[in-house]
Order: C-alpha cells, then sequence, then structure tokens
C-alpha cells in the first residue's frame, strides 16, 4: 500500500530548475568573498543547548538532538541544532583560535534549524550566508567599512530586485541620547525601535513614560529617527538638532566612512543610505549596523543585517572584537522563486543530448559523451534509440539545448531551439558560454532590456 505523502511545513524542498538558481546564487557570493580573500569554513551542525540558549528569548525555537532509543547517555539531549551562524563561529573561533591568523576573515553559506511558525520568508530550516572579520583584542575600524562594501558587492552581482543598504551607528544613537540628558538610553532605543509599528505621537508618550525623556526630548528624538539620505548629508542635519557628545561625534564619522565607502562598491543596481532609525540589536552591537531590504519585497522585512561587536567571543583572557553581516538566502530566494521573478534556464546540467542510431552503437554515443565531458561540456547520452524525433522531445523536455548525431555525413550538433545543424568535433566543440551551465533567469533583467 502506498500512502499519501504531505509535505512538512516550513522545511522548503526545490525542484532541480529552481535548485539551479539556488546554486548558482551560492556560487556567485562564493566567488565575491573570496576575491576579497575570505576564507571557506563549515561548522558542525548541533551546539551544545547552554551555548545556543543564551538569548533566552530564542530558547523555544531550539531543535533539540537526542536519539529514539536513549543508551543511559544524556549528552544527546544536551545538543541544540544551530539557528543561525553567529553562534557556531563565535564557538569555532574560541576552539580554533591557536590555528587561526588574525584578523581571520571568514565566509559561510550554511542551512540553520529554527522552530517557529512558518510563512514566506520565514522557514524552519533556511540557508544564510555569513561574511565577518573577527580580530584579537582589537579591531581597526576600516574593517567595518571592508565588510559592509564586500557584502554590498557580493549582493550587488546578484540577479534579484535591487537591494537597499540602511546604515546607521550604535555610537551615534547612543551618544546622540547621552549628549541630549536622557536618563535611560537603554529604554529610549527600544522604544524608537517601535516606530515601524506605532504612530510617531504615540512614539513621543512612551519616550516621555518609558526613557524619562521630556517632550522637547523626544521631538529630537524623533527628528534625528527621521533623518535617512543616500550621502554623508546627514552629518549637518544631526549637528543642526544642536547635540554635542564625543561618541557622537566619532559614530558620525565612522558612518559617513561605512556610507561613501559602500556607495563606491555599488556597480548595478543597490542603495546605499544612512536612516538613523536602525538600531538592530540592543546589546550585541557596538557600532556600525546595517539592515538590508529589497524592492518589491518590503513585506519580508530585512532579508539581511549585521554590525560591529565588540565581544563576538571571549575566553576569560582574549576578547574577540568584529564585523560581519548575513543575508538570508532561502528568505530571499523562496519568493522570488514562487512569484517567477527568478528561473532556472533548465532542469538538468546537461548541454547536450548525444543521440543514439541504434542500441547496438550506444559504445559509440558513449565515446563521443566522454569526448565532450574531457573539455567540460555537461552531457549524457539518450535513454533509447527511438526516432531521433523523439529523441529530440526528450531533450526538450529536458531543457537540454543540443542533440549531437553521428551518421555518414559524419559528426553533426543541432541547436534545437532554432533548428540550425552544424559539423563539429567531439574533440574541440564546445556551445557558447551561456549555454554550458544552467544559468538564472531574471525577470527583472528581461524587463529592463525592453
Amino acid at each position: 500500500m502506498s500512502a499519501k505523502i504531505s509535505p512538512l511545513s516550513g522545511f522548503p524542498e526545490l525542484l532541480p530548475a529552481a535548485r539551479a538558481v539556488e546554486r548558482e546564487v551560492i556560487a556567485s557570493l562564493s566567488h565575491s568573498f573570496e576575491l576579497h580573500g575570505f576564507a571557506n569554513i563549515e561548522t558542525r551542525v548541533v551546539e551544545p543547548l547552554d551555548r545556543l540558549a543564551k538569548g533566552g528569548e530564542i530558547d523555544k525555537e531550539i531543535y533539540t538532538l537526542q536519539r529514539l532509543q536513549q543508551g543511559g547517555e544524556t549528552s544527546e539531549a544536551e545538543l541544540g541544532m544551530h539557528f543561525d551562524l553567529t553562534v557556531p563561529f563565535a564557538r569555532y573561533v574560541l576552539e580554533h583560535a591557536g590555528h587561526l591568523e588574525f584578523p581571520f576573515r571568514r565566509f559561510q553559506i550554511q542551512p540553520a534549524w529554527r522552530g517557529e511558525r512558518p510563512q514566506e520568508g520565514r522557514y524552519r530550516q533556511f540557508t544564510q550566508a555569513d561574511v565577518d572579520i573577527v580580530g584579537r583584542d582589537t579591531l581597526a575600524f576600516h574593517h567595518d567599512v571592508e565588510v559592509m562594501r564586500v557584502m554590498v558587492e557580493a549582493l550587488d552581482a546578484l540577479p534579484v530586485p535591487a537591494l537597499s543598504f540602511q546604515f546607521n551607528n550604535r555610537k551615534l544613537i547612543q551618544g546622540f541620547y547621552r549628549g541630549l540628558g536622557l536618563p535611560d538610553v537603554t529604554a529610549a532605543i527600544r522604544t524608537i525601535d517601535k516606530l515601524d509599528k506605532l504612530p510617531a505621537e504615540r512614539v513621543a508618550e512612551l519616550l516621555v513614560s518609558d526613557a524619562g525623556a521630556t517632550p522637547e526630548q523626544a521631538e529630537r528624538c524623533l527628528a534625528l529617527a527621521t533623518i535617512r539620505v543616500p550621502d554623508t548629508s546627514f552629518v549637518e542635519q544631526v549637528r543642526a538638532l544642536g547635540v554635542t557628545d564625543d561618541l557622537l561625534e566619532e559614530g558620525l564619522a565612522e558612518l559617513a566612512a561605512v556610507v561613501e565607502g559602500c556607495s563606491a562598491g555599488v556597480r548595478r543596481h543597490a542603495r546605499v543610505e544612512a536612516n538613523l532609525r536602525i538600531a538592530r540589536g540592543l546589546d550585541y552591537y557596538t557600532g556600525t549596523v546595517v539592515e538590508i531590504f529589497m524592492d518589491g519585497y518590503e513585506r519580508l522585512k530585512s532579508v539581511g543585517g549585521g554590525g560591529r561587536y565588540d565581544a563576538l567571543a571571549s575566553d576569560g583572557r582574549t576578547t574577540y572584537p568584529g564585523v560581519g553581516v548575513s543575508f538570508g538566502v532561502s528568505r530571499s530566494l523562496i519568493p522570488l522563486l514562487a512569484d517567477g521573478v527568478l528561473a532556472g534556464s533548465r532542469p538538468v546540467p546537461s548541454a547536450v543530448l548525444v543521440a543514439v542510431n541504434d542500441e547496438d552503437s550506444r559504445s559509440e554515443s558513449d565515446a563521443i559523451a566522454t569526448a565532450l565531458r574531457a573539455h567540460g561540456v555537461p552531457c549524457e547520452v539518450a535513454a533509447s534509440a527511438a526516432k531521433f524525433g523523439k529523441q529530440i522531445r526528450y531533450a526538450e523536455r529536458r531543457g537540454i539545448p543540443y542533440v549531437w548525431f553521428t551518421g555518414e555525413a559524419g559528426h553533426q550538433v543541432k541547436d534545437i531551439r532554432t533548428g540550425e545543424q552544424v559539423a563539429a568535433d567531439p574533440d574541440t566543440w564546445a556551445p557558447p558560454h551561456d549555454d554550458l551551465r544552467p544559468k538564472v533567469v531574471s525577470r527583472t533583467d528581461q524587463e529592463q532590456k525592453q
């Protein structure tokens, strides 16, 4: 008896053509990171629960690992699957510090697992791409600019809708609130963070009631949070608010350097902005912060983010400061694939189908395929020696662009899309570069060409 199989909610599986898109995106990201000298690492799936649960709020979302039948061992029940790539990276740095050269430049593209309610852009299994630079005890600020620019360049090279990189600096926020004389800076940051959900008038009331601000101080907090520009003009706008503080000046200078440096990394249609509402985590980030948004998919909220942290990890003697950015590969790609914005050009890697004249000559077709593969042409041999028309239709169904024939006229290769057929040598012939492997077809790029 066969049972009906139901999909598991929150654990997306891609069909071959869509998987080809994901692989191309991952390859493009890896290439961009490696161009800047970042080494690839892969960490284990599980971490001790006490390490994963340090965030408190995420506890209920951690998937634990244990054997179906416990053999008296309890250690496996104390393991959980990582819900992001930062926690395992922190442990990796501590565990392998003696074998790493600092500043350590790493990128990591791996699945993570989170037991939350599945919805568009939020899955229980998802792939992330992280890039970080970590120092030992100290890490120069110029690495902030470098890491942020690397991610701008890497994502701007992808065939996705335009991305907006919105930068801020925690020193700027904290310095402004401190210079303003707010009694509870942390509460003020938490309250301003509610501007996405509450009207400004209500946020102003909460600044007074929860953060101890005066109405005039609340007004200037809101004025700071409304500054959003694509250049460094925010510096004078902030100074015009009449607040002075050394930490504020340091934050202004750092944010200006990040905005200028990242703007220089744009090659296609990414946008770089200073958005003084962005704060991210309350305690984790200490300087540069960024949120990444995708045009037309604002409903997903941010598809990436990160920033500067002064203590990724510490062993009690040494502290490891760092700066990093994470991009949600699954979070971004799966909605784009579902909407037809992205598609794979074909579901198979094969560029050529080698036709079979009859089963007795299959070995000759195999030899042709071997010759093509020897110089990097992906190909497969027809599954049966059917009439050539059926073999061509088989290639069409699989999305294979070329069919190879051998007969009295010698070797011939046919582009079944155009019908053009030419003589060819299996030892030297190769398809045009765009046909060599599956590629990403972007509706965005197609619309721009029209």
